[in-house]
């Protein structure tokens, strides 16, 4: 079985990892790992891989990828959310799985970042800053009885839409500081010891909201999904953090809502086209924090996750996070 693994600036030295190495990995045996350049289309000499291991390649190389390498049966994704290689074009009878938990620590951490950014107005005072003005405006704001509530999380009504692995590990964190955390899912129930509503409570869930929090994957459901009658449907003292995937949100709904003062405050790590272009009207948009797409960062763990997966691959038993299709 060939396996072909992207050049990476992280660790993927999982054969070490494997139980059985020495079958599987050593010189002369049953597999062979090759490593390809992530931007470049795969050569021609590998177009026999069984198996791709795939992490921020292009769309295009992975529509390349699709159409040549007619051998393969299995596309493991490093990132969290598969969303890329589903549109690829790979043939329906690949498996698609995704990096599902290697991301996270590191979103939970930039998801609180970007939220305490955005309730603290730390925006405000880097432009502060930047014009050399102290800005004693923001401290009377925060004294101030009828808004200083909107300055903390200490008692704040959180909804967590995408109650995955990610908001398992970001709930807790919001709980200390005081929030009161409600998830979101496709099925209503509890998790963790954290409520959750299915689709028929969000509208009443919104309406009762002090920030609303993205994890959802991108798709035909999703797509736009946070537009404006979503987003009109939250408090005007609410706040909106975005760290799921850009193609949720209705971009130009989110910038009204915030040039209108119909909503407080938004922070996204992700949007729709990436990297954002010079000319998007996204970076002038008031009370916006933008980062990078940067809250991923690198998938933790990724070694000793990959080498369970083949593991389990070679085995014939079911690896994880496979994406329906």
């Amino acid at each position: 079985m060939k396996i072909l693994a992207p050049d990476v600036p992280f660790d993927l030295d999982f054969p070490s990892l494997l139980p059985d190495a020495g079958a599987s990995f050593a010189p002369g045996g049953t597999d062979v790992v090759a490593t390809y350049v992530m931007n470049d289309p795969i050569p021609e000499e590998h177009t026999d891989a069984e198996v791709l291991i795939t992490w921020s390649n292009p769309p295009k190389v992975l529509a390349d990828a699709a159409r040549r390498l007619t051998g393969l049966r299995w596309v493991q994704t490093l990132s969290a959310g598969p969303d890329v290689a589903l549109r690829s074009g790979f043939g329906a009878d690949v498996v698609i799985s995704s990096g599902q938990s290697l991301h996270d620590d590191t979103v939970a951490e930039h998801t609180l970042a970007l939220i305490l950014a955005s309730v603290r107005r730390i925006d405000a005072s880097l432009a502060a800053q930047r014009d050399h003005h102290w800005a004693k405006e923001i401290a009377f704001a925060q004294a101030d009885p009828v808004t200083g509530r909107e300055y903390t999380l200490d008692g704040a009504r959180v909804t967590i839409w995408g109650f995955g692995s990610i908001a398992l590990r970001l709930a807790p964190l919001l709980t200390a500081l005081g929030a009161q955390v409600t998830g979101v899912a496709s099925r209503a129930g509890e998790r963790a010891g954290y409520p959750v509503v299915g689709p028929d409570g969000l509208d009443a869930l919104l309406a009762e909201t002090d920030l609303l929090i993205s994890l959802l994957p991108a798709g035909p459901a999703t797509h736009h999904i946070l537009g404006e009658r979503l987003l009109g449907l939250l408090p005007p003292t609410a706040r909106f953090v975005n760290v799921g995937r850009g193609a949720t949100v209705d971009e130009v709904a989110l910038a009204d809502a915030l040039r209108s003062g119909r909503l407080s405050g938004a922070a996204l790590d992700v949007m729709e086209t990436e990297p954002l272009p010079e000319d998007s009207p996204l970076w002038d948009v008031p009370n916006l924090i933008l980062t990078p797409h940067v809250a991923g960062g690198r998938p933790r763990g990724a070694a000793r996750f990959l080498a369970e997966q083949l593991t389990a691959w070679r085995r014939g038993t079911p690896v994880r996070n496979v994406t329906p299709r």
